[in-house]
């Protein structure tokens, strides 16, 4: 489509519903989960597994060909577990996957298809047993991952850096730095001294926020017809 013929009053329903759906089924399958979840297309949010931990503000983008996975798996000896700060973003198609342990700081951004495992889940030559070489995965505050961007196992990527589009880190990255390339390198460094705008900022005032968005919809939205968008269901043309 080319431009959205939902009247706003559907649009505030849906968004009802939505969050309805998250608090009744998504939310129950984290172990803990803080205020106000954002979750684009909740049923495309795939969570599989114990130790699940989501905190405030999280704003999760699922797609409907593209779903968001978030899946710990235990063995003899330990349980993964995932945990993911406040006022992260999570793009469509991300895959965060634990045997060990992946934290994820406060501010993250993680791209669309980023993926991000802390084992090889089989051994170069016992390919018969999983789960035999895992090492805990850590992203300290205000890391961005770029699209595509593949993070292994015993990786720690610091505070504030970047890691470029398709990227494949297989070692630390010091913080303050962008990084790319497979393997991912250092090829710029970032000026911690100069103001850095987070994502929690967006939340400063966060009834300010969900306001400024209401409003958005209903400037964009508040002048599209029932019947017009009846028919662009149906029978949509060329202005659709």
């Amino acid at each position: 489509m080319r431009r959205n013929n939902t009247p706003y009053r559907v649009k505030r329903w849906r968004d009802a519903m939505t969050r309805w759906y998250v608090k009744r089924f998504v939310a129950t399958q984290f172990d803990s989960l803080g205020s106000t979840p954002e979750v684009a297309h909740p049923r495309h949010l795939v969570i599989f597994g114990r130790h699940i931990h989501l905190g405030k503000y999280a704003h999760i983008i699922c797609a409907p060909d593209n779903a968001v996975r978030l899946t710990t798996w235990p063995d003899k000896q330990h349980s993964g577990e995932i945990r993911i700060g406040d006022f992260c973003l999570i793009s469509p198609g991300v895959r965060i996957s634990s045997n060990r342990a992946i934290h994820i700081g406060d501010n993250v951004m993680l791209a669309a298809n980023v993926s991000i495992s802390d084992s090889d889940w089989h051994g170069i030559y016992n390919r018969i047993r999983p789960f035999r070489c895992s090492k805990p995965v850590v992203l300290e505050n205000n890391v961005w991952l770029g699209e595509r961007v593949i993070v292994t196992k015993g990786v720690r990527i610091g505070e504030n850096s970047v890691i470029g589009a398709g990227a494949v880190v297989t070692r630390d990255i010091p913080a303050n730095v962008i990084a790319a390339g497979n393997p991912a390198r250092v090829i710029k460094a970032i000026n911690p001294n100069r103001r850095m705008l987070k994502r929690e900022k967006l939340f400063e005032h966060a009834e300010h926020y969900f306001h400024q968005q209401q409003e958005l919809d209903r400037y964009l939205l508040g002048n599209n017809g029932w019947l017009n968008w009846l028919r662009s269901l149906i029978k949509p043309g060329r202005q659709d």
